[in-house]
């Protein structure tokens, strides 16, 4: 049986905007005027700065395709990672929750297979899906529960960790080696199933994850000659994000030479904040970060707040910029608002749909949006040396190895967690006021409150001069954190 999926998108859009069988004649006719769903194409960068582009003021750097989708687009000033490493952003930029809800505390941590990602969620409004470069949620050996093919991908060419030039990838489970520059080899990959979405009329979903600038820094000798003046490490760093921003180019005009560019949403953002090369020169952190306070790994404004900017021409006709908080928990629901995709058993949402912002209808965020470090150390994931192991036990006819498989126990709810101890350090932000929990060595928890529009380097603690506020504040964080438990021990499972 042959579905028209766009058909029933409309529908249930109806269903729930309260259509009834009456004026079903009317909402066809509206339905035929109705453009055709956008395709989707969500990047974001490995260890990028809130002030590592032009558009935010970097002095040195070189991002003009960025900077122009700045001029041209929407472009958020207070952008937020969901955590201040890779994995758990990355779990939450797919499923619109907080990474703590799943367990994806650190790095090289996994989601869980009960999760729902937004590829799996797009597929029930007849999108096509793939993910091209860094996965690091899991395996990308093709049995892994938390592969990206079992975690809604129709298509992916993905590495466990980061990767530098000429990437070892898994090709839908068949380990392959890409040729070129590290960004614009995941561009190409990523071009090639566009192409092929595009010329079966098929809308399309395409994460693309960048590898860099996270270390070691190796940047191509055409991408280091940019920069003359810099030493060899800066030379390296720079010319990885010079080496992001010119394949995000070339992303840009083939969207344009397909004709496809107008109702194609793109998006860019990072992960995380920043670790430049000579991390205790204060000049090159500041840079980095745009002047604000902490870098990669801790809950400063540094730490999560990222570049980001959504360019699509048929719905965002001039450019704007926002100061409204929003994060890597709000791409899921946008998705999901933009696409008209349904989910049956939806788990608890932290994001919100940010479609009324890039339609101008949004001025302020509803809710706060949490922040938890839950202390946990990282896995370590040597990608090179995973996918050449995995590739020697690979065979024509069999490209999953036999023993046990990677991850098997992801999806696991047998550790308990207690609402007693909410430990490590925690942040809650409610429009302009942020609420920032540290953790002494000893272990005892100490507040700070701050005004970001006034005070974007966090540098006056206003707690003792708005106790009521703080109160609040701290009643919030807890509530939001004894919910985040619930997740953990599996409430949002319990269908």
């Amino acid at each position: 049986m042959i579905f028209d999926y766009r058909l029933i998108a409309v529908l249930l859009a109806f269903c729930c905007t309260g259509f009834t069988p009456s004026s079903l004649s009317a909402t066809e006719s509206a339905a035929e005027k109705q453009s055709p769903r956008p395709n989707i194409i969500l990047c974001m960068t490995d260890d990028q700065g809130w002030g590592e582009t032009g558009f935010n003021g970097h002095p040195i750097l070189k991002t003009p395709h960025l900077d122009d989708m700045a001029a041209s687009g929407l472009r958020f000033d207070r952008f937020y990672a969901a955590a201040p490493v890779c994995s758990p952003t990355r779990g939450s930029f797919l499923t619109g929750r907080h990474p703590n809800r799943f367990a994806c505390f650190s790095w090289g941590h996994t989601l869980r297979p009960q999760e729902v990602t937004v590829a799996e969620a797009v597929k029930s409004a007849g999108y096509t899906t793939g993910h091209f470069g860094k996965w690091h949620l899991g395996s990308v050996q093709a049995n892994s529960p938390v592969s990206p093919g079992n975690s809604g991908f129709d298509e992916w060419v993905s590495s466990p960790n980061f990767y530098e030039n000429d990437p070892w990838m898994s090709h839908n489970g068949v380990v392959e080696q890409l040729k070129g520059e590290s960004s614009r080899a995941t561009v190409d990959a990523a071009l090639d199933f566009i192409k092929q979405a595009d010329k079966q009329e098929k809308p399309f979903l395409a994460v693309i994850w960048f590898g860099n600038p996270h270390t070691p820094h190796e940047a191509v000798s055409e991408l280091k000659a940019l920069y003359p003046k810099q030493d060899a490490s800066f030379q390296n760093y720079f010319g990885e994000i010079t080496g992001v921003d010119r394949a995000m180019g070339h992303l840009r005009r083939q969207l344009r030479d397909l004709g496809i560019a107008e109702n194609t949403l793109l998006w860019f953002t990072s992960d995380n904040g920043p670790r430049p090369p000579r991390f205790k020169n204060e000049e090159s952190r500041s840079q980095a970060t745009g002047g604000l306070a902490g870098w990669k790994g801790n809950l400063w404004e540094g730490g999560i707040r990222v570049p980001s900017i959504v360019e699509w021409p048929a719905v965002i006709k001039k450019p704007e910029t926002t100061n409204v908080p929003c994060g890597t928990i709000d791409i899921y629901p946008t998705v999901l608002q933009i696409t008209g995709a349904k989910v049956s058993h939806q788990p608890h949402l932290d994001g919100v749909s940010l479609l009324p912002l890039m339609e101008g209808q949004m001025t302020a965020r509803a809710h706060p949006m949490g922040f938890w470090t839950y202390p946990s150390k990282g896995h370590p994931k040597r990608s090179t040396q995973i996918l050449l192991d995995l590739k020697e036990k690979q065979t024509p006819q069999q490209i999953n190895p036999k023993g046990p498989v990677p991850d098997a126990d992801a999806s696991s709810l047998a550790t308990h967690y207690s609402k007693e101890d909410l430990p490590g350090a925690a942040a809650w932000i409610d429009g302009d006021y942020k609420l920032l929990k540290s953790v002494s060595k000893k272990g005892a928890p100490k507040y700070a409150l701050y005004h970001l529009s006034q005070d974007k380097a966090e540098q006056q603690d206003l707690s003792k001069e708005d106790p009521t506020r703080l109160k609040k504040m701290k009643a919030g964080l807890k509530g939001w954190q004894e919910s985040v438990v619930d997740s953990l021990n599996g409430k949002d499972y319990a269908d």
